[in-house]
This record gives C-alpha cells, sequence and structure tokens, in this order.
C-alpha cells in the first residue's frame, strides 16, 4: 500500500524521541489539491487517537495512521526522506492520478494548459478542491487573493472557460477568504477587464 524507506523511517523515529512521548503515532494523509498536486498533511499524534476507519502501517517500530479517505490516492506512494545539505525534507513520489473522477481531471486540464498559465502573468494562481454535483469548487492564491478583479476574473474568465470546455458544469465557486493573508498583488479598483477573459 503505503512504501516508507529506511531512511523517512529513521528520521520520522529521530523527531519523535525528541518529542520525549513514547505512544506516539504518524498521521499520514491527503489534506487537499494545490497548484502543484496533492496536498499532504504528516503529523505526530498519539497512538490512542486510532479511529475504526484508519488503516494502520507497521514500519517496525513505527506506525502510521492512514484515514480511509486518503487510502486510494496514496496506494503506491513512497515517503522518502531526503538530505542533501541545502536541500533537505520529506518526500512523497506518489503514481496516482490527481484526480479520478473524469470531469474533475478535464477542469484541472483546462486549469493547468490555459487559466494558470494566464493568471500567473498577474501573480496568481487557481487550485481545483473539488467538482461536487456538476459544480466546480476552486480557491485562489498569489496575486488573486485579495485582488479588486477577483470576481470578473472568476465569472468572466474561468467559469466562461471551464463551462466551454466541461459543459456538464453548471457553476464555479470560489472558497478563497480574500480578506485574510498579506495584502494583495493588486489594490482593489471598480469594474475593467478580466486579465482572463
Amino acid at each position: 500500500m503505503l512504501n516508507i524507506t529506511d531512511t523517512a523511517r529513521t528520521k520520522v523515529l529521530e523527531l519523535m524521541r525528541a518529542e520525549n512521548r513514547p505512544s506516539l503515532a504518524l498521521r499520514f494523509g491527503i489534506q487537499g489539491r494545490g497548484p502543484q498536486g496533492f496536498q499532504y498533511r504528516l503529523a505526530f499524534v498519539d497512538a490512542a487517537e486510532k479511529t475504526a476507519e484508519d488503516t494502520v502501517i507497521d514500519a517496525g517500530d513505527l506506525r502510521v495512521l492512514v484515514d480511509a479517505a486518503s487510502i486510494p490516492d496514496l496506494t503506491g506512494a513512497t515517503l522518502d526522506y531526503i538530505d542533501r545539505g541545502h536541500e533537505s525534507g520529506f518526500k512523497i513520489d506518489n503514481p496516482n492520478p490527481l484526480w479520478r473522477d473524469p470531469m474533475a481531471a478535464k477542469v484541472q486540464e483546462v486549469l493547468d494548459r490555459e487559466i494558470n498559465p494566464a493568471v500567473a502573468m498577474h501573480g496568481g494562481w487557481v487550485a481545483l478542491l473539488d467538482v461536487r454535483d456538476q459544480t466546480v469548487y476552486v480557491q485562489l492564491g498569489g496575486g488573486c487573493q485579495g485582488c479588486g478583479m477577483v470576481d470578473v476574473t472568476l465569472k468572466q474568465g474561468i467559469e466562461v472557460r471551464i463551462r466551454e470546455v466541461v459543459p456538464e458544469i453548471v457553476a464555479v465557486i470560489d472558497t478563497t477568504d480574500h480578506a485574510s493573508g498579506r495584502n494583495p498583488f493588486y489594490q482593489p479598483a471598480k469594474g475593467g477587464r478580466s486579465p482572463y477573459a
């Protein structure tokens, strides 16, 4: 199912020992999807926090808890740890497709090929979070978060293009909290034209 290299296991155990809590387990799962692919969560939890839906992976003296929703997208993945002096950290090689649903895969392709290159010219990005009931849920970041033109870009650019390519889609919903984070790339403006439209 999930492969854990000896190097990764050794590093995780070293970090756990530093916590000085002998009953720790590693919780590993998929938290979502973003512009770079799957977003993973790695956290130390008390082994007693295991739920009935969790799969337990025994890697010697390391217990790894994986939630049921993450299992299909982690099957065949490898957790490794690299340390090359200037570059170190956990690395996950995952052969699974970002989206199993054909409609979500089509939407992701539109984002990758057309929309993200267009909004990247203005410092932004658009991440597909989910496709449910013919509705696309996205999150905008970079220069798009807090941008005064975000509604125009979403409705006249992103939604229009997604619906042209994937006509089954009925709506695109922006889940971004545009009030949080650092100052937006663009200051709010009234009216205007989307950089994508």
